[in-house]
């Protein structure tokens, strides 16, 4: 994601998904860094800190404990200072609401983690080559 190399935040609980994203971005040579936060509200802090670079985008899981991704994007997308930061969700929730609240938030698109990792790798550079490719103001 050629965002003047600015980081990607990944807002994921889970250990073995934020290495498989590492992994993967790495595979398809993805140069920008990549900052970890483990739920909504550490991401919320991340990106409030006036010391923090905003991200080119946030891939981010629902699923999490204290604040889920639902909850974080309704903060996101009503805060002045981040809601154009485009969120892309990566879950492995099989919930049609989920999908539908995504979206009614402004999400810029909606993923399911694909259990093979030949097809999170090709996930991970469809999102990019879109991203790289897309105009932003």
């Amino acid at each position: 994601m050629k965002f003047i190399n600015k980081p990607i935040l990944l807002v994921e609980d889970d250990q073995v998904d934020v290495m498989t994203v590492t992994r993967a971005l790495k595979e398809i040579h993805v140069t920008n860094p990549l900052v970890t936060r483990e739920n909504g509200e550490e991401a919320l802090n991340y990106l409030r800190d006036p010391g923090s670079e905003k991200p080119c985008i946030i891939l981010l899981d629902l699923n999490m404990p204290i604040m889920n991704g639902i909850e974080f994007m309704q903060v996101v997308k009503h805060d002045d200072k981040l809601k154009a930061i485009p969120v892309v969700v990566l879950t492995t929730s099989e919930e049609q609401q989920d999908k539908v609240n995504s979206f009614n938030l402004g999400v810029a698109g909606y993923m399911a983690k694909p259990v093979d990792y030949r097809q999170f790798v090709e996930v991970m550079r469809t999102i990019n080559a879109y991203w790289t490719v897309s105009e932003m103001p």
